[in-house]
């Protein structure tokens, strides 16, 4: 079995050499051309003298260059850090100097706009730029140098001696975050490895499967569709779509058999017509909980493809799933802890909670990250000891105490009640979006709902509802009317607007709450007496 991340590819190469690994519109890769784009990357980073442990960057769409870059970085013994394409040139330059990249890895057209901010990165002495050789260059003092020109070069020396074992770091992760600047998830190869045997396994996948792969890469979730899929020897599509239906295109021009998407993803997606017959095999939901009305849809019109509803954070890759054949008893669970974790629900002292009590989930187990990149201070706040350990244990476990509320029923099984600072506190009552959210999908009026809570003088909080109406002619009233007949009182929302056009997403591709949030925040202060 593997034990550092890039071997999921050699290993998988020196096996099946000709089977398909990798598709890029008409490029193609099988495993043994794969190996070789890798290594060919780990020599180009070599030759700039990139040491163990330095940082490299991946700051492009998904193309068969930044799977080779990251994977090459890691063979390289450096550490990967892929950059969402989406960030602007001001959230690139907080990623690169925060975690003192050496090298990046871009296009030109990105490498334009960063131009103005690289000064701000001063631990950045060379950018590799895809596309044609168009000889050296430089920017200030970073030397600009050409990605394909690097890979005719000979390997350099050297590169089989660099070793590593699998406690050192692999990859940061950068998350969007809540609030404040984004902060680097520090992965070790055993942390992704194991990530991707656990998954690989509960998911069934085998050679025969094609993941398409839609997903940003900088994500925990669409970095785990490649690591996943190679590991088992599956071939990986990727796309960089516009719109959902290119999506459904996709899966029946390739063949597709596994996808992966996030709720307001999944929303649209349940929301067209897919050709009978399909060749999808299975479904994955994370990154929030999705609607019941979602997951009806979706299992109504792709009755044989199997749903996995999961959960995870980047500190611990992934924690839970359902398993499909329980999705009729419990469609708003988010399931058990996945293969070699262990998932618990604690009190603030961290005492085990009974069953069906709220109370923080806890994580521990192989998955569980190395912290925040030169951050003790948030590190100390998420990464504490695992509850339970026998005080005789000299050396502390330290396990990801993750923020979210939630609750296990009496066979164990999880529901996901709210995110810590997401919760809304309304006249003493703790009311968490997610059901609110709930309550107005089922009613079947919305395409997308997103609740938050508000400063309000006598209520605490106050929740407010912006909605997109599923079919024109829907008002604020009469989804209001139907808030007050699903929820209880101190759930209904004190204001309803509905949106034209759908919400704004982070870079994940959820949606972006904090964003939706801020022009409400004193809508209530002339209530004040």
């Amino acid at each position: 079995m593997p034990v550092l991340i890039h071997d999921v590819i050699l290993d998988t190469a020196r096996r099946t050499p000709q089977a398909e690994a990798l598709a890029y519109g008409q490029q193609r890769l099988d495993y043994a051309a794969l190996a070789a784009a890798v290594g060919r990357a780990a020599g180009a980073l070599l030759a700039v003298e990139v040491a163990r442990a330095e940082r490299v960057a991946v700051y492009l769409e998904k193309r068969i260059e930044n799977v080779a870059a990251m994977f090459g970085a890691s063979l390289a013994g450096a550490v990967f850090v892929p950059v969402n394409p989406l960030l602007k040139a001001e959230q690139v330059a907080h990623i690169l100097a925060d975690c003192n990249v050496r090298v990046l890895v871009t296009s030109p057209e990105r490498l334009a706009q960063l131009e103005g901010v690289l000064a701000r990165c001063p631990d950045l002495r060379t950018v590799f730029v895809t596309g044609e050789d168009s000889g050296a260059a430089s920017v200030g003092p970073v030397a600009v140098r050409s990605w394909e020109a690097a890979q005719a070069e000979p390997p350099a020396a050297g590169l089989a001696a660099r070793r590593a074992i699998d406690a050192d770091m692999a990859a940061i992760l950068y998350t969007s975050g809540s609030t404040g600047k984004p902060k680097g998830v520090v992965l070790s190869h055993r942390n992704m490895v194991a990530g991707a045997e656990s998954v690989a396994g509960y998911l069934a996948l085998t050679p025969l499967d094609r993941v398409l792969s839609v997903l940003p890469l900088s994500f925990d979730y669409g970095l785990s569709q490649l690591t996943t899929a190679f590991l088992a020897g599956a071939s990986v599509v990727l796309m960089n779509h516009l719109f959902a239906r290119d999506i459904v295109k996709m899966v029946a021009a390739e063949g597709i058999t596994g996808l992966a998407a996030v709720p307001p993803l999944w929303i649209q997606l349940a929301a067209l017509e897919w050709p009978l017959p399909h060749t999808l095999r299975y479904l994955t939901n994370s990154g929030g909980a999705m609607p019941l009305a979602t997951v009806a849809a979706l299992r109504a019109k792709l009755p044989d493809a199997q749903l996995f509803l999961m959960y995870g954070l980047t500190e611990a890759f992934r924690s839970t799933y359902l398993p499909p054949p329980e999705l009729e008893r419990r469609p708003d669970s988010m399931g058990r802890a996945i293969p070699n974790a262990q998932v618990m629900v604690v009190r603030p002292d961290g005492t085990p909670c009974a069953p069906n009590e709220p109370g923080e989930l806890v994580h521990r187990g192989a998955l569980v990250a190395l912290g925040y990149w030169n951050d003790p201070a948030k590190t100390a706040e998420r990464f504490k000891p695992a509850p339970g350990q026998d005080p005789a244990l000299p050396i502390t476990e330290m396990a990801v105490w993750s923020g979210d509320t939630v609750r296990m029923d009496e066979e164990g099984y999880l529901y996901f009640i709210g995110r810590g600072d997401d919760m809304i506190k309304v006249s003493g009552y703790r009311v968490s979006p997610t059901e609110v959210e709930e309550g107005v999908h089922a009613s079947g009026l919305v395409a997308e709902a997103a609740a938050f809570g508000v400063p309000h003088p006598a209520l605490g909080q106050a929740i407010v509802l912006l909605a997109v109406a599923r079919e024109p002619g829907l008002d604020a009233a009469a989804l209001l009317k139907e808030c007050q007949r699903r929820l209880p009182a101190y759930m209904v929302p004190a204001h309803v607007e509905i949106r034209a056009g759908q919400f704004p997403r982070n870079p994940n591709g959820k949606i972006d709450r904090k964003l939706l949030r801020e022009p409400y925040l004193t809508m209530f202060d002339e209530a004040k007496p």
